[in-house]
């Protein structure tokens, strides 16, 4: 576990993209199989330990530490894994340090999941007490797939490519048809094998993206606009009588979804928006059926979905595009004759579970303009603008694609509550709690929490703003402090929705902090009944 250890603790304490990249790659490189693809599986997600879970990992902890002090630190770290890795006391009869290969990632990996439920805690005590604070970090972070050192799944595929001099593309559409800890992938980079073959698996292939249209003004001869909805971009793949929907991300979400995939008989490769039904009103869109992105929300993230979830939370598939008809790669051709071979297929698809993106009529620009000023009453994002000869390339590329959001709300609401953040802001309260009053301050209204945000500020005001917490703190709630509510936050957010969480009734979409008004006095922050309006 050292290297692995290492690895981790360069990550957490790097905040460069690039240092993140060369370490990950360097790591790679250096690193034999099995363990360097344990690793991988474990940057991105792909290992499971069943038979250790956080309940079991305080159970052992509270068997070698003192309860009350076990409990203390826990509240004042706000992590399990770290508190667990630097109080473990080892044994008074502590036998001398192994070193017989047991406690390499990949055998730690592989011994824990042939164990049960019941044998997994002992045994990861047994690792526990052979490794140092730094490789107790390491293990338990492991052991509960939380290991939040900044990489995301992309970004350890990018310095996977880059340690071996491969297309990240390449390795994203073989990926997943691979299994941990990958020595196939490995064998390719280093020039031992072919290039993985995913056959007859559905797999991932990276989305095309959109650049952010600024002072742009661009020809309706050369793009065609449609409308961005609010929903998630999945893609949906169909081969060999297997369906899969992934996320932007890579992530295999057909499991919060399965009524798309068994709807989907085709051998095919869609671009979509992931959407609920609902009624439209407002915008000139009524009758198109999608409800707002909270609708969604409630299904995201399920592992298994009711009979009576799916009633009231119906999902569809809004087609925006076509990458592979059958075997062919359609991803070269242009977007209008990609557009005509997706609506050539729209017929033989279920319409209760796929429609397709219409397009927006608009003679010039400037009309465009006017009929994107109503989409926020019709819950929708934005507009997109697609270069009618386009090829359908992964990432960005500019002048192809444009994404025009519709501009943001705004809110100036009052800090009510901060948490410590994660990784390189672990010892920064950075995470804030906000909220508006409920009525009149001065006749007893109260702040009530309508949402809560991580970024939109630079480093120093961070600085400022953690500095503001830990001086104005009234009361503790383990990792969470409650300050005095004298700090005025203008908030940013994309649309505000109904929420049975939040006392408050409402709940903000991308709420980002986008100015601290230290002039303003908390009393003359928005209220939630103006909050409230902004619902469409």
């Amino acid at each position: 576990m050292r290297e692995f250890s290492q690895l981790l603790d360069g990550l957490v304490y790097t905040r460069s993209r690039n240092a993140k990249l060369k370490l990950i790659a360097d790591y790679l490189v250096r690193t034999p199989d099995p363990d360097r693809g344990w690793a991988m599986a474990a940057l991105t997600g792909a290992i499971d330990l069943r038979a250790v879970k956080s309940a079991a990992i305080y159970g052992i902890a509270q068997e070698r530490i003192d309860p009350v002090l076990l409990g203390m630190s826990r509240d004042f770290v706000g992590d399990l894994a770290e508190t667990v890795a630097l109080l473990w006391p080892k044994r008074i009869d502590q036998p001398a340090e192994i070193d017989d290969g047991s406690l390499r990632l990949g055998a730690v990996v592989e011994r824990l999941q042939t164990l049960g439920r019941a044998e997994g805690p002992p045994a990861l005590a047994e690792m526990l007490d052979h490794l140092d604070a730094s490789g107790r970090y390491a293990l338990l972070k492991l052991a509960t797939g939380e290991l939040r050192v900044g990489v995301s799944g992309r970004l350890a595929k990018t310095a996977l490519a880059q340690a071996f001099a491969l297309d990240v593309d390449a390795v994203e559409e073989v990926w997943h048809g691979l299994t941990p800890p990958y020595a196939a992938l490995f064998a390719w980079g280093e020039g031992r094998g072919i290039q993985p073959d995913p056959a007859d698996t559905p797999v991932f292939r990276p989305f095309m993206l959109a650049h952010p249209l600024e002072d742009t003004k661009v020809s309706l001869a050369d793009y065609a606009a449609e409308w961005k909805w609010d929903g998630i971009r999945i893609q949906l793949v169909g081969v060999g009588g297997t369906t899969r929907l992934y996320s932007r991300a890579g992530d295999d979400i057909t499991g919060s979804f399965p009524e798309i995939a068994e709807a989907f008989g085709e051998n095919a490769v869609l671009d979509g928006e992931l959407l609920v039904r609902g009624d439209v009103q407002g915008g000139g869109l009524e009758g198109e059926g999608a409800a707002s992105f909270n609708a969604l929300q409630q299904r995201l993230g399920r592992k298994t979905v009711s009979a009576k979830m799916r009633a009231e939370y119906p999902a569809f598939v809004r087609l925006y595009d076509i990458l592979f008809d059958g075997a062919q790669d359609l991803r070269g051709l242009g977007w209008s004759e990609r557009r005509a071979r997706l609506e050539a297929l729209m017929p033989r698809l279920d319409p209760e579970r796929f429609d397709l993106s219409a397009l927006i009529a608009a003679d010039d620009f400037d009309q465009l303009e006017e009929i994107r000023a109503g989409s926020r009453d019709a819950s929708i994002e934005g507009v997109m603008l697609k270069r009618r000869d386009s090829p359908y390339v992964a990432g960005r590329r500019v002048g192809l694609w444009y994404k025009w959001k519709r501009d943001p709300l705004g809110a100036d609401c009052v800090m009510m509550y901060a948490q410590r953040g994660h990784g390189k802001r672990s010892s920064f309260y950075s995470d804030y709690t906000f909220g508006c009053w409920s009525g009149d301050p001065a006749a007893g209204g109260e702040l009530l929490p309508v949402g809560k945000a991580y970024s939109g500020f630079t480093d120093e005001e961070l600085k400022w703003l953690d500095s503001f917490v830990r001086n104005n703190t009234v009361k503790r709630f383990g990792p969470v402090r409650e300050v005095e509510k004298t700090l005025v936050l203008e908030v940013a957010f994309d649309s505000i929705h109904e929420s049975k969480r939040h006392k408050s009734g409402i709940a903000m979409r991308f709420p980002r902090i986008s100015r601290i008004r230290r002039d303003k006095p908390a009393v003359e922050a928005d209220h939630v009944d103006t909050l409230r309006r902004m619902i469409g």
